[in-house]
């Protein structure tokens, strides 16, 4: 059986990305060079920021192409004023969508964050 264990989004700047998912996530990249930052968390999930600018970067795709999920219980609203202060840029405020309230913010490379709550059967669950 196969298990992804390896998300990766591409990013025009990995160092700017990496800075926003470190302060996001609470923790320090496990690894940084100029074309690759790459992060590692307790449940074995690994996010990794490719710059598309890099000599081994391909892809025939255009633009943000994904999403990662933040799975929050309860707080969103608390959640949005929190990483408002922080100064992240905020795609939609908080709202009830079918699956509960959620928020979705930007991160330096455009790529969507939403938080949700978890457990809904698609976004963050």
């Amino acid at each position: 059986m196969i298990s992804p264990n390896l998300l990766i989004l591409y990013v025009a700047d990995p160092a700017a990305s990496g800075r926003f998912y470190e302060g996001l996530f609470g923790r320090a990249p496990v690894f940084q060079s100029p074309g690759y930052v790459g992060f590692q968390f307790d449940n074995g999930l690994g996010l990794g920021l490719w710059a598309t600018g890099a000599n081994d970067f391909v892809s025939a795709g255009t633009g943000n192409r994904s999403e990662i999920a933040i799975a929050v219980d309860g707080a969103i609203d608390s959640l949005h004023d929190t990483w408002k202060a922080a100064g992240v840029a905020i795609e939609q405020p908080p709202f009830t969508a079918v699956f509960g309230r959620t928020l979705v913010a930007l991160e330096p490379g455009g790529h969507p964050n939403p938080g949700c709550p978890p457990g809904k059967g698609g976004k963050g669950g």
